[in-house]
């Protein structure tokens, strides 16, 4: 029977702790390697990418918690087609920051690596995708995959927006940034809170809800992210937290 695998690489968001990498998700299909955006848990890709179908890299925005990861891509030594996916205007950054003095130049790396840039709306890629703005101190997008017969949503680094709603419109699986803490009063950049995100998955229509992206400065203890999660399942009682090599499975009709 085939599924689609999700890891989540890495769980934190802001700096990685002994509870979690900074942030990262793979997913498994029958095609491809899909990676929603590379923070330090980028590194343990090869861990699981162990068949030749091509990986696609997408980035939700360039904060060094979101891209970090990509540094580490000189220890690998894949053979098959890699694409780096971007909001438009922002590969030079990219280019910039991967490159001497800071990093070796993606281009110098023994992999054959390839950067795209995308609009907002849907694009007809090596699966049909939808990419929007969300709510936050820079562009950061928002996906929507359609893998098979299922639909994927991701969203981080936001504030409550429309379109949150879009994205995750009956979505069989939604992975959503956990960032405050529950009750917490917003401060400084647009992010969510559990319940936020639980509200979300059930107006959606949403199957499963998996909470990541936990701010490490708030949620230093597993038993802050329970809470958390318990806060979503009082709203959406098929809400999950991610951790750190946590595992996830869905069937394909």
């Amino acid at each position: 029977m085939e599924k689609i695998k999700i890891v989540f690489l890495g769980t934190n968001g802001w700096f990685s702790t002994e509870l979690g990498n900074t942030i990262s998700t793979l997913i498994e299909t029958n095609q491809y390697y899909i990676i929603l955006d590379a923070g330090n848990g980028f590194y343990k890709i090869d861990r699981h990418i162990t068949e030749n179908k091509p990986i696609l890299i997408f980035l939700s925005h360039l904060h060094l918690d979101h891209i970090i990861g990509l540094h580490s891509l000189s220890k690998f030594n894949f053979k098959q087609n890699l694409k780096i996916f971007t909001y438009q205007g922002t590969k030079k950054n990219l280019e910039l920051l991967f490159n001497h003095p800071y990093s070796t130049s993606l281009y110098d790396l023994p992999i054959n690596l390839q950067i795209v840039e995308l609009k907002e709306g849907f694009h007809d890629l090596e699966l049909p995708i939808t990419c929007n703005l969300l709510l936050h101190s820079d562009p950061s997008l928002g996906y929507r995959f359609e893998i098979d017969d299922k639909i994927l949503t991701y969203c981080t680094d936001t504030g409550m927006t429309e379109s949150l709603y879009a994205l995750s419109k009956n979505a069989d699986i939604f992975i959503s940034e956990c960032s405050y803490k529950p009750g917490q009063e917003e401060w400084g950049w647009p992010h969510l809170k559990a319940e936020e995100a639980a509200l979300i998955a059930i107006q959606s229509n949403c199957k499963k809800l998996f909470l990541t992206h936990f701010d490490a400065s708030f949620y230093n203890s597993s038993e802050m992210r329970q809470k958390a999660e318990k806060r979503a399942q009082g709203i959406f009682p098929n809400s999950s937290a991610a951790y750190d090599d946590m595992e996830f499975s869905l069937t394909l009709d």
